[in-house]
């Protein structure tokens, strides 16, 4: 054996080649793929402590809700005027409860991207997956299939508790099967996804926690509580159009005919939020992390 044999390198092993197309865990190059955001964005939800509260406390606020609007709504059926009466509307009163709901699926949509931006863990994010849009929308998809579950949970569980107590109070009542029930249970569920995604939304674009919080609170609850207060046609305006509280109809039963009817009213909700979205998605797409 001479000094060159000494000398030479062992060979490295053959790897097998695998014949067909690259394994679909990943894209050629090693870039994550779209399914791979989805993981990633519902590990960051799952192990957000606010994730779990929000869930359980919206449905428990729901079902309570609706027990007392049942109960107190109810109770005072016999002693109201025929007008009221008439205008007495079993299936608003037991999802009552959307207007809290409403509040705290906006505020998860929008503390999954604000405290990422607080924590600066955003720029991680976007160090892992460059495509700024494949991040923006991996996070509405995970967040919209969490806040629709959460919101059928809701209705279904607040029809269920409103319609007991109002039967218990010996008032008008409604069944699963009647006509409107399916329709506010799963509407109701689509308006709460659309207000989670308002959320996400809002706090894209103003990136502030303090200030999310305090622009989505105006949006669904004082605005639409001081609206009637406005001056003349603007007060009209804010009663039929403005977004949450045309969406709102969605849950009712009794037909008003200066509002808009059910599937109109939650039409004006998305399309306000579609308007959002894509502006949330083109500064997100431009703006420094």
């Amino acid at each position: 054996m001479n000094s060159t044999t000494l000398l030479r390198a062992p060979r490295p092993p053959r790897r097998r080649v695998r014949n067909g197309p690259p394994s679909p865990a990943r894209r050629p190059g090693g870039r994550a793929a779209f399914r791979h955001s989805l993981h990633a964005e519902w590990i960051k939800i799952r192990s957000m402590r606010s994730t779990l509260y929000v869930i359980l406390g919206t449905l428990a606020l729901g079902a309570a809700l609706a027990t007392l609007n049942g109960s107190s709504a109810g109770s005072e059926y016999a002693t109201m005027t025929a007008a009221d009466q008439l205008a007495f509307d079993p299936l608003a009163l037991s999802l009552k409860g959307y207007l809290i709901a409403q509040i705290t699926i906006a505020l998860l949509g929008g503390l999954i991207i604000t405290a990422e931006y607080g924590s600066r863990t955003v720029v991680s994010t976007l160090s892992a997956v460059p495509n700024r849009n494949r991040v923006l929308a991996a996070k509405a998809v995970v967040l919209a299939a969490i806040a629709f579950l959460t919101g059928l949970l809701t209705t279904f569980t607040g029809f269920l508790a409103g319609q007991a107590a109002l039967r218990g109070a010996d008032a008008p009542h409604l069944l699963l099967s009647d006509p409107g029930a399916a329709r506010a249970i799963l509407g109701g569920a689509l308006f709460l996804t659309l207000a989670g995604l308002l959320g996400l939304a809002a706090g894209t674009l103003i990136r502030s926690t303090t200030a999310t919080v305090t622009t989505l609170f105006a949006a669904l609850l004082i605005m639409p509580a001081f609206g009637p207060a406005l001056p003349g046609r603007l007060a009209d305006w804010a009663a039929k159009y403005w977004p949450p509280t045309a969406g709102g109809q969605i849950m009712t039963g009794y037909r008003d005919p200066a509002l808009l009817d059910p599937w109109p009213g939650l039409g004006v909700l998305a399309g306000c939020v579609a308007v959002l979205l894509t502006a949330a998605f083109l500064t997100f797409r431009t703006r420094d992390a």
